[in-house]
């Protein structure tokens, strides 16, 4: 039981869950690809045909399917992608032509250096590394 009193399924402070795949759409499958495999260095770790999946880390993957509405600019998701290296991150999008909102900067409300760019989707990505440990994170 929650704290609430319902019935809870997590066991040991355990989801039962092995991965977590975010699915995107998309009208181009090759300039997606490009972007988060050529630029950012995503492994393809499963090429459906309609839709591509790339991994992250373990248990963390973003894909991207023709069949599915891509979300209006407006109204984007972001896509946070973290990393030690966000001045080479930078550089790499800057140097392919990619535009950014600027050089990465700290940003002292949530702890972080980061910057945004858009993907070919025209969804936000921030590629941002955090300041100090993030709560709770026990995988380091």
């Amino acid at each position: 039981m929650d704290p609430l009193g319902k019935p809870t399924s997590v066991r040991d402070g355990q989801t039962g869950f092995d991965g977590l795949i975010t699915f995107f759409g998309t009208r181009d499958l090759e300039a997606t690809h490009y972007f988060y495999a050529g630029l950012l260095g995503l492994e393809l770790w499963l090429d459906q045909g309609l839709c591509r999946i790339y991994r992250v880390r373990p248990g963390a993957y973003l894909g991207f399917c023709e069949h599915m509405p891509e979300v209006p600019p407006e109204q984007s998701p972001i896509v946070c992608l973290v990393t030690d290296d966000v001045d080479g991150r930078h550089a790499d999008l800057v140097a392919a032509g990619v535009p950014v909102d600027g050089p990465p900067r700290v940003n002292p409300r949530f702890g972080i250096y980061h910057f945004f760019s858009r993907d070919p989707n025209g969804y936000r990505v921030e590629v941002q590394r955090f300041l100090g440990p993030p709560p709770g994170d026990s995988e380091g």
